[in-house]
């Protein structure tokens, strides 16, 4: 969370005064990518204090914005530095960059580049005009699958964590029994493993095909479909009881639908007004799915003990 670099001025290549300026955040994977696309180019990178976020979501934010913006033009003296009066902003940038305003200003002019910067070279020798293709971000099979990974990493070390709180729950639940405690936690550990499979791998490399427009409804079926299973197999042949199978009926599909929602700051299937009213209406369900799926874990312990 701490992968940034210094906000600031940067030169690519022989930059000289006439050299285009490109805006960018200073997440250091999008500066990376950014440098790496402007490989041969002589140029300028305007680095912005975006707290290490990317551009489409500080923008979202209000970070990657017309204050900063002119604050980092005047803070760099980039007047005195280029002859050029353009800066190339990237598209997805827009939500929180005035144009006028910064024209305004700071006296310099605002071009939207395009989405993606390996499209930088072509928009350059398009005469600063980018194709319909260039304006259009679509979220890919690899893209989608390029986020599990982050998400699946931090959900196993909290899952860890979590099935060590609950064996020792199960330990005092069920008569200090260390054995007992131990397959009662087994059992909560494969149900968070389902859950992290349903809603942190499955659904973003699913996310086209599910139903529902949500990522929590996208998540909650895929969950519910794997829940089911689950708890049907584990009643019929580890026999741990009803409620055991309605802990994990409860608390499978709740967790994949939290899961999921994490991807909403990362397709483009969501709006920021729309993540606000699904986390509205969303997060409560899901505080409360999980209430009531550890209640039914602790009975199921209590009747099994």
């Amino acid at each position: 969370m701490h992968y940034s670099v210094d906000p600031g001025l940067y030169a690519t290549g022989n930059a000289r005064p006439e050299s285009p300026v490109f805006v960018t955040a200073n997440y250091k994977m999008t500066f990376d990518l950014l440098r790496r696309a402007l490989a041969g180019i002589d140029g300028w990178i305007l680095v912005l204090d975006t707290l290490g976020i990317n551009v489409w979501c500080a923008a979202g934010k209000g970070t990657f914005g017309t204050d900063e913006l002119v604050e980092r033009i005047e803070s760099s003296c980039l007047a005195d530095v280029v002859s050029d009066r353009r800066l190339i902003v990237p598209q997805l940038g827009a939500p929180g960059v005035a144009a006028h305003e910064v024209r305004r200003r700071s006296g310099f002019q605002v071009v939207y580049g395009p989405v993606r910067a390996d499209d930088v070279p072509a928009f350059l020798k398009n005469g600063l005009k980018a194709t319909g293709r260039m304006r259009r971000k679509d979220f890919r099979f690899t893209e989608r699958l390029a986020l599990v990974p982050r998400e699946v990493v931090p959900a196993v070390k909290w899952a860890i964590l979590a099935a060590a709180a609950l064996y020792v729950l199960s330990f005092f639940v069920s008569g200090f029994s260390a054995s007992k405690a131990a397959d009662w936690t087994l059992l909560a550990a494969v149900s968070l493993g389902i859950s992290i499979l349903a809603g942190a791998a499955l659904t973003p490399i699913m996310l086209p095909w599910l139903p529902g427009k949500a990522f929590s409804t996208k998540g909650f079926s895929l969950g519910l479909l794997f829940a089911v299973f689950a708890s049907l197999l584990n009643y019929v042949f580890h026999h741990p009881g009803i409620a055991a199978a309605l802990a994990q009926l409860v608390s499978i599909p709740t967790l994949a639908a939290y899961l999921a929602m994490n991807f909403t700051g990362s397709s483009t299937f969501t709006s920021l007004s729309g993540v606000r009213k699904e986390m509205r209406f969303a997060l409560p369900l899901e505080i409360g799915g999980m209430t009531v799926g550890l209640a039914l874990w602790i009975a199921a312990v209590v009747m099994g003990g």
